[in-house]
């Protein structure tokens, strides 16, 4: 009888300094997403006020607290140990991803070291996080989007409270459709995703407030949208707008 394929084994390693305990229920409903945490570490001093609102969490999400005491002031042995922890979990070759939960961009070099290993990184950090530790990662989430939100009977278009107007989304769409030349310049929503996420590892529809695609490009009132029956949904650039797209582009020619 043939068996299911396992969830990809994901280590999750999360500095208490530069993380929130209010994100642990949405970082790990976002993990979910991607594989299974096989592995959860916290790295900091819980005696410190600033990470002891982590403690009342560990057993709920099943995370090992890793205890660093600040002996020192400006020496984080808290990072030193993840980062050495992380390169232990990446030789021992049991882990197809790896999710690291910190807003600081010391993190950086250790997110493109294991991506140099074909292994994938998922960064969660605050939208302060230098855009370097972002880029450094497969994809990057907003833990502002993992706070708790609307009750759960609100409707799914319904927005959320934004980090950016859903007009600042426009530029990123749109240069992705011009990538895409169709003759017609319609192209599936789906794609259109795909390649923004390969683009820019930060992208999230929460973070223009919305948690569909969809309902975030009807909202920037920017592109065409069309469900043909039995089809996928597909978008475009309206008329005007690809028009100017077009002389642009003929004029960096």
């Amino acid at each position: 009888m043939p068996t299911e394929p396992r969830s990809p084994r994901l280590a999750v390693l999360i500095d208490a300094d530069n993380a929130s305990a209010k994100i642990a229920d949405g970082l790990f409903e976002e993990i979910a997403k991607i594989g299974e945490a096989s592995v959860r570490r916290i790295y900091g001093d819980f005696s410190s006020t600033r990470s002891k609102a982590w403690a009342d969490v560990l057993s709920k999400h099943a995370i090992i607290p890793q205890q660093q005491f600040a002996y020192t002031t400006g020496k984080n042995a808290s990072d030193i140990t993840l980062v050495i922890d992380a390169m232990d979990l990446l030789h021992s070759g049991r882990f197809e991803g790896f999710c690291l939960v910190s807003s600081d961009s010391d993190f950086t070099r250790l997110a493109a070291r294991i991506r140099e290993h074909g292994i994938d990184v998922y960064g969660f950090g605050e939208q302060k996080t230098p855009e370097s530790f972002r880029q450094a990662c497969r994809r990057f989430v907003y833990t502002e989007n993992l706070l708790p939100t609307a009750p759960a009977n609100a409707q799914d278009a319904a927005p959320t409270k934004s980090l950016q107007p859903p007009s600042a989304a426009t530029p990123i769409i749109t240069k992705v459709i011009s990538q895409m030349e169709t003759e017609d310049g319609w192209v599936p929503l789906g794609i259109v995703g795909n390649q923004l996420a390969n683009l820019a590892s930060d992208f999230d529809p929460r973070t223009f407030g919305f948690r569909k695609l969809s309902d975030l490009v009807r909202k920037t009132n920017a592109f065409e949208i069309d469900h043909p029956e039995g089809g996928a949904v597909r978008i475009r650039i309206k008329p005007a707008a690809r028009s100017r797209e077009k002389s642009k582009s003929a004029a960096s020619r």
